[in-house]
Order: C-alpha cells, then structure tokens, then sequence
C-alpha cells in the first residue's frame, strides 16, 4: 500500500489530530477537516486482520495517522523485544505513518510487563542503557522515532542531569526527535515544585516532531498538589496557556490532543482539536508574516 509522503508542520501538512477510537470510526472517516490526522496504539492493532485493521485501512486512506507504542520499555534493563519489534515495523510498512513514537519510561523486567509506565534515575548510565535501546529499535524500524517526556509523581533520587538535559542527549547520541507532552510536562512540575516554562524553554526547539496535550486530575485524597496525568478531562486552561507559548516559540507541529478515558462524543474532542488547530494557523502565520 502507497500513501505518498505527508508535509511537516504548518498549514500544508497534518495539524492537530486526534486519538482514534472505536466508538468514532464512522465519523473520524467522515470528517473533512482540512489537517486532520489520527493516532494509534500499535499495540491494539498488531494482529493479522479482522475489524480493527480494516477500519485502519479505511481511515489512512483518507487522513494521516501516527503510531504511537506503549511496549517496547526504552528504559528498561533488556533489549527491546525483537517479535514487538517486528509486529511494529510490519504495521508501519502497511500504514506509512507521518511519525512512530514512544515513552521515556520502562515497563517489562523479563518476562513481568507493567501496565505503567515507570520511572527512573536520570543517570550516564542510564543514558547509554536507553540510547542503546532507542538505536535498536530506530534500526529495525527503519524511522526515527520520537520520544516522549514522561508524567512523574515523585522525586527520584540519584538524578545527574535534568530531564531536558537527558532528552537532549538522546537526541545528540540516537538522531531521534522529541514527542513533547505539555500536559505531562505542567503535571510533573507541580507535583515536584520546578517551572514548566523552564523545562519547554530548555528543550531543543528542532528536535521536537510533536506535541500532545491532554487532561489531568487532582489526586482524590490529596487534591491538586498532586496532578495525575488521567487522560479523562479536558485539556486545561494552564496547559493551552504553554501550548500557545510553545508555539511561539518553536512554530507550527503536528499536536494531538489525547483523550483515553471518560471518551466525550466525537464533537466535543473536535472542539479542542479546533482550538489547538488554530493556535497552529496563528503560529504559521507569524512565521511567513
């Protein structure tokens, strides 16, 4: 299957796309908005046919998708996992996604696979661990990948450089891109006291191929000193704020907004993708003023 190439950032490629959903199929394919593009788990579609890769086929033939995994545990004490792997390029040699990303977090020890995304110390010797991982799977892939800035809860100990620091050097060391989370990133600031500006200021702005935002929730019990990264509200208030101040600063790119649970009608996410969509529009526009 052919699809051709997709543009990059700005008005004349993929703009602000949203997560696809089952419950959405019919009107994602329906949908004719100009920019428009949608983004997978390749975990939910690593089979060998059925309804789910056919609604796929469906949907790329009219809009851009992304893959974005959840398995492969870059920051984990084992190689990736060569059958993952495998399944995953086999799916992005179908579908010839705009972009294939993953997590800066770890989540498998043998044969014991985590349904969280785990943190770590930031260590050199971590770095070496991960950018090993990360230059095995861009290998077999064939693709850059572009990885993303975790949530976090609690300080760590043992950290040697900061997180953009770290990214940074996974970028410098690998040639991949960045995946930024502005949501992940406000949450994370919160929760340990340090400045989301200073985090986006310091990332290197041509690394970065993506952006997501999403929701979060005040913790039950401790309320809204601990932000927790849910997935299942709308995008806030705070977080457009960096967003728009992102963009100023970096220009136009592909933003996803994430929703995973509490899943509103198709509208409702259509509204946050048209909010974001004309950040964007502003943001190229001062670029060519």
């Amino acid at each position: 299957m052919t699809h051709g190439s997709t543009a990059g950032p700005g008005l004349r490629g993929p703009t602000a796309g949203l997560g696809l959903k089952a419950q959405h199929y019919e009107q994602a394919l329906a949908c004719p908005a100009v920019g428009l593009w949608f983004e997978v788990h390749p975990e939910n579609y690593m089979v060998d046919g059925g309804p789910r890769l056919a609604w796929l086929e469906a949907i790329r033939a009219e809009k851009p998708l992304s893959l974005h995994g959840i398995g492969l545990s870059l920051a984990g004490d084992a190689l990736p996992d060569p059958e993952h792997l495998a399944r995953f390029k086999a799916l992005a040699d179908r579908y010839e996604p705009f972009a294939i990303s993953e997590h800066l977090a770890w989540s498998r020890r043998g044969q014991v696979y985590h349904p969280d995304l785990l943190p770590f110390p930031r260590t050199r010797r971590m770095l070496s661990r991960v950018c090993d991982n990360v230059s095995r799977a861009q290998d077999v892939l064939g693709r850059p990948l572009l990885i993303e800035n975790p949530s976090l809860y609690l300080a760590l100990n043992g950290h040697e450089m900061s997180e953009p620091e770290f990214l940074s050097e996974i970028v410098l060391a690998t040639g991949c891109g960045l995946l930024l989370d502005i949501n992940n990133v406000y949450v994370s600031a919160n929760n340990l006291g340090e400045s989301a500006t200073a985090y986006l200021d310091a990332l290197p702005a041509h690394a970065i191929g993506e952006i997501h935002l999403a929701g979060h929730d005040p913790d039950p019990e401790l309320g809204p000193g601990l932000l927790i990264d849910s997935h299942a509200a709308p995008v806030s208030d705070t977080v457009w704020s960096l967003y728009q101040r992102t963009i100023r600063r970096i220009g136009p790119r592909p933003t996803l907004i994430e929703r995973d649970d509490a899943i509103p009608a198709f509208e409702i996410l259509m509204g946050e993708r048209n909010r974001a969509d004309a950040i964007l529009s502003a943001g190229d526009e001062a670029l060519r003023a």
